[in-house]
């Protein structure tokens, strides 16, 4: 194995670490308005999360400088492509940060709620737009033989793409109750449980719609196992949350979120961005790739970083790992 085809699975490992972390990030910020019934709910679902999603936004920043410095002809051609989608996620992303930081620095009623707000809306955007832009890439997009994008934002918008958006925006949804009913007491932990077991079901039958499909187009024997085994994962998550074993769910989810990323991974190499117009023009981990010598700097500054990274996080993760509920949230307002 080269090196190029290496980066190709650090990166790829990296979006499934981003997917697998902000996908129940996104998950609760969309639960805040399917699950909380008041404002002392909305505060114990943000809280979750508070210690910890802007550590697993670290994910995206990461996952996008590999790609940048490992396949330059990849990023240029995917950023300017996907320009107008892309822009949208991070003004979400933007927006939403500012939202978790501002929410609570005034009493008022109508200040909350706009932040409340917004925190939904950033949420539920990204959480679809992600799985309509890897859609795109695994199905392939209009790339001329100068490697430059020549289509436009409606050609975007098709079946495939929009079916694997809307398998993200349940998948995470799905993730993200899970771990509310991981993490929180009380009722909102058993409503979390049951909103957790209906989004289970519908997201089954839209993974596996859009799973084989994927597998009936582009996949091989890779693909395959992994698509089994998001399968198997995401009933077993199914099966866990109904008899109240969250920790096992929310396992279980995460396999799912992994396992169905590597497969559309799997599906793509040894492309990165394939071409609709001719196989010939599609981007490649050799043709994409920088020099040899890049990649080598590259992979010894993976191996001494990347363990401390993880490392630390997992820290984070063990210090707060505690459940919260409505009686730890102060009565008052501000």
């Amino acid at each position: 194995m080269e090196l190029h085809d290496v980066w190709f699975v650090l990166i790829a490992v990296l979006w499934i670490g981003y997917f697998f972390l902000e996908g129940f990030d996104f998950g609760i910020g969309i639960l805040t308005k399917l699950l909380a019934r008041d404002r002392t709910e909305r505060r114990v679902l943000i809280n979750t999360i508070g210690p910890v999603w802007d550590g697993n936004e670290v994910w995206l920043l990461t996952a996008g400088g590999a790609t940048f410095a490992a396949f330059p002809e990849w990023y240029a051609t995917m950023f300017s492509g996907f320009y107008l989608p892309l822009l949208i996620i991070l003004v979400c992303l933007i927006v939403r940060g500012v939202a978790f930081e501002y929410r609570s620095k005034r009493p008022e009623e109508k200040w909350q709620t706009n932040w409340e707000h917004a925190i939904f809306w950033t949420s539920l955007i990204p959480a679809l737009l992600w799985g309509v832009a890897f859609g795109n890439i695994v199905r392939g997009v209009k790339i001329d033989k100068d490697f430059e994008y020549v289509g436009n934002f409606w050609d975007l918008l098709n079946p495939y793409a929009i079916l694997g958006g809307l398998v993200t925006l349940t998948l995470f949804t799905f993730h993200g109750a899970v771990f509310a009913s991981l993490k929180t007491l009380g009722d909102i932990r058993a409503r979390a449980r049951k909103l957790a077991l209906t989004l289970g079901l519908v997201t089954a039958v839209l993974a596996l719609v859009f799973l084989v499909w994927t597998q009936t187009d582009k996949g091989d024997s890779g693909s395959l196992i992994a698509m089994i085994v998001a399968v198997v994962a995401l009933f077993g998550a199914i099966g866990a949350i109904k008899v109240g074993r969250e920790g096992w769910s929310f396992a279980f989810s995460g396999i799912t979120i992994a396992a169905a990323f590597a497969m559309l991974f799997l599906t793509m190499f040894p492309n990165v961005m394939p071409s609709s117009l001719n196989a010939e023009w599609s981007l490649t981990v050799s043709n994409a790739s920088s020099s040899p010598y890049t990649l080598k700097i590259m992979t010894w500054l993976a191996a001494i970083a990347t363990p401390l990274v993880l490392l630390y996080q997992s820290w984070t993760y063990w210090v707060f790992r505690k459940r919260i509920g409505t009686k730890h949230i102060a009565d008052a307002a501000h």
